[in-house]
């Protein structure tokens, strides 16, 4: 193997096989032939660790309520991946950490100042205030599958918890991640001429991962009806009228 590092001379195999320096190595180069960690990782991953901090944050801000953002940054760097200018897996794991973190700074806005940002005059005032009620109707009828569907901002403002906020919104970004970015990244491969058997499994993959989740989130939705349903049934004669409980962990 040879290397053009200056940290390496022309020399002959010592005892053990190392091959040793035949003269001292040039101190003029001084401390900055040694490469600092940070550029030695970002010299190791396709794109620099800079292209991946950016997706990360984009990501972020899209999923903390900037709509389209979010989705268009994945399958847009999803596709870059399938052209050898990222590396696909540091992009799915930096769009999740993406996810998270602009779900909880929308979820803390939402908590927070939410209802009044949503009431407050302005422009499209009637289509925010539409946005809170069609989010506390999917919340009444999904409880937390309501991460998959509304804004971060809409479980802020119907107080979920926070730990529970935190757990649905990551499978929630995984689901939307993982679906988006490997069919992406299968298409771009395809499209370019470049396609394997496992770039057309990888489309199917990421289809596959959206229609499971609808389909859950589905059948979830008829069970707690079903739930509902039998609380709301009166009971036995001489029971008295039966006290509806909601769930802490169905809000």
């Amino acid at each position: 193997m040879t290397c053009s590092s200056p940290l390496f001379r022309a020399g002959s195999p010592g005892r053990s096989g190392i091959i040793v320096a035949k003269g001292p190595i040039n101190s003029k180069e001084g401390p900055g032939a040694v490469m600092h960690p940070l550029a030695a990782a970002e010299s190791t991953v396709p794109g620099g660790l800079w292209a991946y901090v950016a997706i990360c944050a984009f990501v972020a801000i899209g999923w903390a309520g900037i709509p389209a953002i979010g989705g268009a940054v994945i399958a847009g760097a999803a596709v870059l991946a399938s052209q050898d200018s990222l590396n696909i897996v540091a992009v799915l794991v930096a769009a999740v950490i993406g996810t998270e973190i602009g779900g909880l700074i929308g979820y803390s806005i939402g908590f927070r100042w939410g209802r009044g940002i949503m009431n407050h005059p302005g422009p499209f005032l009637a289509r925010r205030q539409q946005a809170v009620a069609t989010g506390e109707i999917l919340y009444a009828r999904w409880g937390r599958l309501a991460v998959f569907f509304t804004p971060c901002m809409v479980s802020g403002i119907a107080k979920m918890k926070l730990s529970q906020f935190a757990v649905w919104n990551f499978l929630a970004g995984c689901v939307y991640v993982l679906s988006v970015g490997p069919a992406a990244y299968g298409v771009g491969k395809v499209s370019s001429g470049q396609g394997s058997v496992g770039d057309v499994i990888s489309v199917i993959a990421g289809i596959a991962i959206g229609v499971g989740a609808l389909v859950y989130l589905e059948r979830y939705r008829r069970r707690r009806k079903a739930r509902r349903s039998a609380r709301a049934a009166p009971g036995p004669p001489g029971a008295g009228p039966q006290t509806p409980v909601v769930a802490d962990e169905e809000r």
